[in-house]
């Protein structure tokens, strides 16, 4: 069965737990099998990484070397430590469902759940 998540690519989140706490940020991936996002500049990771070469690196005139050193990576964070921030009322929210007509029958959107909002967060 697959998994489901109210949280997209593309989303802006605020993290609601963790160090970086109060935060927000766009979701540049999301793994629903593992229950995570990845959050652009935030939950910074240390990464010590070695040189390495380009794999067929030959072709552009010589053998082309990735540097080395220690890289600051955004790590994955649970999707239950953040909250989608709905772009009407500027607040994070919860994500409901609700079911749309259109043209080709009715299609189930993302909704705000904020007391007097309500308003779709798919545009």
């Amino acid at each position: 069965m697959a998994v489901k998540m109210k949280v997209r690519k593309g989303d802006l989140v605020q993290i609601i737990a963790g160090k970086d706490r109060g935060k927000r940020g766009r979701v540049i991936e999301a793994r629903p099998s593992e229950r995570r996002v990845i959050v652009e500049n935030l939950n910074i990771a240390k990464r010590h990484t070695k040189p390495r070469p380009i794999r067929d690196a030959s072709r552009m005139g010589g053998t082309q070397i990735v540097p080395g050193g220690i890289l600051d990576k955004p790590a994955p964070i649970s999707v239950s430590n953040v909250m989608v921030v709905c772009p009407v009322c500027d607040t994070p929210t919860r994500v409901g469902i609700a079911e749309k007509q259109a043209k080709d029958g009715t299609v189930r959107v993302r909704v705000c759940k904020r007391k007097g909002c309500g308003e779709e967060l798919d545009r």
